[in-house]
């Protein structure tokens, strides 16, 4: 596996050489509170704290799976997080908890998501995104956001069955590419997502969307957005003769 040391770019030189442009979903592309959001009024006011708390579970379950060598899938692990964070809150409630999994499949996605997207694609770059989600997880949510067409490979961690931030992971990326580390301009809005992806060698940008501080971690990420827009300009500035 590269050392993080392969990718070293000062911030001259950030983004160029890029051939592939790599997103997260979950969080990133698309909003992980729109599906309790569609429900709040089942929740009595504490919709936003049970969808922060479904959140955290369901990413604590992941790196715990992977560290025990216990995989089970991303929408087992959704589903044992949502029933967690129901316990938490007193929701007994077998029929809401089903429609929150379906919505988990449509959620929405941020709205300048395609735009991004569609302006790599004009540029002639590969975009690609990099999920823990399952292959179906993340059709249903491309399809329902009409961003399918967008994209050249949708990549998931069940390739590997094992989740980010593992390098086996960010290896899938260079594997399908047929590419460098460092020819790979990776986004996130998981800090830890960035961590692990700059460490493993990518260029690597985080949109920071609640201005938090940078995770002190072995790697760090090229540069911080606010949207996803700006994350395209900064790619395809690097792109752009005598950059």
């Amino acid at each position: 596996m590269p050392a993080a040391s392969s990718a070293a770019h000062s911030e001259a030189t950030a983004f160029s050489g890029t051939k592939a442009c790599v997103f997260d979903a979950y969080g990133t592309l698309f909003d992980v509170h729109s599906a309790v959001a569609r429900h709040d009024d089942s929740f009595g006011g504490k919709g936003p704290e049970v969808s922060a708390l479904w959140r955290q579970k369901q990413l604590e379950y992941t790196w715990l799976r992977s560290l025990m060598g216990q995989h089970a899938d991303f929408r087992q692990v959704t589903r044992d997080a949502l029933d967690y964070a129901f316990a938490r809150f007193g929701v007994a409630d077998g029929a809401l908890a089903e429609k929150l999994m379906a919505a988990y499949d449509r959620l929405d996605a941020y709205a300048d998501a395609a735009a991004c997207l569609a302006s790599l694609r004009e540029a002639g770059l590969a975009r690609a995104i990099l999920s823990n989600g399952t292959p179906q997880m993340l059709a249903s949510a491309l399809e329902s956001a009409e961003m399918s067409d967008h994209l050249d490979a949708v990549i998931s961690i069940e390739e590997v069955a094992i989740y980010k931030p593992d390098p086996r992971v960010y290896d899938l990326v260079c594997r399908r590419f047929a590419i460098e580390p460092h020819e790979v301009a990776f986004l996130s809005a998981n800090a830890w997502d960035v961590a692990g992806a700059a460490a493993f060698g990518f260029q690597v940008a985080w949109i920071n969307r609640r201005g938090e501080p940078v995770e002190v971690l072995p790697g760090r990420p090229l540069a911080q957005v606010s949207t996803l827009s700006e994350f395209a300009e900064l790619v395809l500035r690097a792109a752009e003769p005598g950059q």
